[in-house]
C-alpha cells in the first residue's frame, strides 16, 4: 500500500507541476505579458492543461484510487493519508467527466477572451466582447452538461468552487440575507452620505504602494514567498506552498482602491501561505472553497482593515505618508469615509453593507444565462434594469457596469461570485470563533499586532488546506453549519454605531 501511495502522489505531483506553470503563464499574461502574446499564451495554456487533465483521468490514477481504498478505511478519517486519497478520488471523479480536449479548447478561449477584456473595458466596447462571451456561454453549459442529473444547470460548476453546495441552497442563503440586509442599506442610505473627499485627493502610486505592503507585512505575509505586481483585476496566484503572489492596481485619485485590493489579497495568499506544507505538490495543498478562501480576504480587509482600532494604530502612519492630504483630516472623518455607505456601481469598491447586493445580482443573471431566459446580447439592459431595481442607480456606460468585473471574462459563467458571499458570512462566523477562543484579539489590533489572530487561523483553518470540506471545516471551528447570524449581528454593531441606528 505504501508502494500504491507513493505512485499516486508522483503522479498527482507531475498533475500539480503543469497546473503550476499554466497558473504562472495566466499571472504573466495579467501582469507584464504584451498584448501580442495573446495568441500564442492561449496555445500554450491549452497544451499545459490537456496535458494535466489526460494525466489526471488516466485509468491507471482509477485503478491506484480503487486499490487504496482499503488502506483509507481502515485509516482515521481526518489522518494525512486518507484526506488525500480521498481528495484526490473526489477530484478523479470531477475530472473523467470532462474531456481533455474540452479542457484545451476551453483554456484557450479563456485567454483569449480575457485579454479582449482587457481592451473592451477601457475602450467601453461590450460588442468586442459579446461573440467571445456567447462562446464562454456555451462552454460553461457544456461543461455541467457533462454531469448529468443536476437541479439546475448551474449546479456542478458551483460544487466545482464550493463543494456540496448546489445553486438551490445558495438561493435560499441570499434570500435570507437579503431580507437583513435590505432594511439596513435603505436606513442608512437614507441619511446624509459619510463625505468621502479625503480619499479622492492625489496620492501617489509609489506611496501607496509602500504603505499597504507595509501593513500586509505586518499582517504575516511572507515576502520570502510573495511579491506583489500590478494588474488590471486584483488576484492572489500559487505556484507553489513557497511561491505565492498577489497583484492590485492602482488609482491616483481613489486611496481606498489599493489598499483594501492589497489587504484582501493578502488574506487569500496568508491562507495558503499557512497549508501544512508536506502537502505541497497534492490536492490537499490549495483552500478548500471559494467561500472559505473568501472568508479570509473579507475577514483581514473588512473586519480588521476597516475596523476602527486598525486604523487607531495606523492612521498617524497613513498621516505621515500623505502629510499634505491628511494631515488636517480628522480619523473619525477618515474612518467614517472608510466606511461609507453608498449606492454605488462597482463592486470592488462597494461599502460592507451593500457589498451582498452586487454579488446577489451578478448571481441571478449567470442563474438566467445559464438556464437561457437571458441572452449575452439582452445582458448589458439586464444589468441596468437590476442596478436600476436593487440600488437604484444606473452606470453611465458598460466600463461600469456589465464589464467592471473579469470573471465572465476570463472563467466559467457560474461557480465563482456566490463565494464573495459565502465569504463574508464566514468571515463573521470564523472571527466570532477566534474572539471566543481570544478575546484579547480586538485589543491587540489596536496596537497594530496580528498574531493572535493569524495564529488561530493558521491552527483552526489554513494549516488543513482542503483536508475537508469547507462544511465540514465550519462545523470543526464553530461547532456548528454555516449561518448568516454572526456576520449580520457584526453589520448592525459596526454600522450601527456609526450610523446611529436602532
Amino acid at each position: 500500500m505504501e508502494k500504491k501511495l507513493q505512485e499516486l502522489k508522483t503522479r498527482l505531483l507531475e498533475i500539480n507541476d503543469l497546473n503550476n506553470a499554466a497558473a504562472l503563464l495566466s499571472w504573466d499574461q495579467s501582469t507584464y505579458m504584451p498584448p501580442g502574446g495573446a495568441e500564442a499564451r492561449g496555445r500554450q495554456m491549452a497544451t499545459l492543461g490537456k496535458l494535466a487533465q489526460e494525466k489526471m483521468v488516466d485509468p491507471a490514477v482509477g485503478k491506484l484510487l480503487d486499490e487504496l481504498r482499503p488502506y483509507e478505511e481502515g485509516l482515521p478519517y481526518d489522518s494525512d493519508d486518507a484526506s488525500l486519497i480521498r481528495v484526490a478520488r473526489r477530484t478523479f471523479e470531477q475530472a473523467v467527466n470532462i474531456p481533455p480536449s474540452f479542457v484545451a479548447e476551453f483554456t484557450n478561449h479563456n485567454a483569449l477572451s480575457y485579454q479582449a477584456w482587457t481592451e473592451a473595458r477601457p475602450a467601453n466596447d461590450f460588442n468586442r466582447v459579446r461573440p467571445m462571451l456567447e462562446k464562454t456561454l456555451d462552454y460553461s453549459r457544456q461543461m455541467a452538461e457533462y454531469f448529468p442529473g443536476y437541479g439546475h444547470i448551474a449546479d456542478p460548476l458551483i460544487n466545482f468552487t464550493d463543494y456540496g453546495m448546489k445553486a438551490s441552497d445558495v438561493s435560499a442563503i441570499f434570500a435570507q440575507l437579503r431580507k437583513e440586509l435590505v432594511p439596513i442599506v435603505k436606513a442608512i442610505t437614507s441619511q446624509e452620505p459619510a463625505d468621502d473627499s479625503c480619499l479622492r485627493q492625489f496620492y501617489p502610486q509609489d506611496k501607496q504602494l509602500e504603505f499597504g505592503l507595509k501593513v500586509i507585512k505586518k499582517y504575516g505575509y511572507d515576502f520570502n514567498r510573495g511579491r506583489q505586481d500590478l494588474t488590471h483585476h486584483p488576484f492572489m496566484t500559487k505556484f507553489s506552498l513557497g511561491d505565492i503572489r498577489i497583484t492590485t492596481r492602482v488609482h491616483e485619485t481613489d486611496l481606498g482602491d489599493a489598499l483594501f485590493s492589497t489587504l484582501h489579497e493578502s488574506g487569500h495568499a496568508m491562507y495558503e501561505m499557512g497549508i501544512n506544507m508536506a502537502y505541497e505538490g497534492t490536492p490537499l495543498a490549495n483552500g478548500t472553497s471559494s467561500g472559505v478562501h473568501e472568508s479570509q480576504s473579507r475577514l483581514w480587509e473588512n473586519i480588521v482593515g476597516r475596523s476602527r482600532g486598525f486604523w487607531d494604530h495606523f492612521y498617524p502612519d497613513l498621516q505621515a505618508t500623505f502629510p499634505d492630504q491628511l494631515g488636517k483630516v480628522s480619523l473619525d472623518t477618515f474612518y467614517r469615509a472608510i466606511n461609507g455607505v453608498r449606492k454605488s456601481l462597482i463592486r470592488t469598491d462597494a461599502d460592507e453593507v451593500t457589498y451582498n447586493l452586487h454579488v446577489m445580482l451578478r448571481f441571478d443573471l449567470e442563474m438566467q444565462m445559464l438556464d437561457g431566459s437571458l441572452s449575452i446580447r439582452d445582458l448589458p439592459e439586464a444589468w441596468q434594469e437590476r442596478y436600476e431595481n436593487d440600488l437604484g442607480i444606473a452606470a453611465p456606460d458598460n466600463r461600469d457596469g456589465v464589464l467592471q468585473d473579469v470573471h465572465w471574462y476570463a472563467f466559467t459563467i457560474g461557480g465563482v461570485f456566490q463565494g464573495y458571499t459565502l465569504g463574508n458570512i464566514l468571515s463573521g462566523l470564523y472571527y466570532q470563533a477566534a474572539l471566543k477562543a481570544h478575546p484579547e484579539i480586538p485589543a491587540e489590533i489596536n496596537h497594530g499586532k496580528f498574531d493572535t489572530l493569524h495564529n488561530w487561523l493558521r491552527t483552526n483553518l489554513y494549516q488543513h488546506g482542503s483536508k475537508f470540506t469547507a462544511a465540514e471545516l465550519t462545523e470543526r471551528v464553530t461547532g456548528g453549519p454555516l449561518r448568516i447570524e454572526p456576520y449580520i449581528q457584526y453589520l448592525k454593531t459596526k454600522y450601527g454605531e456609526l450610523y446611529k441606528l436602532d
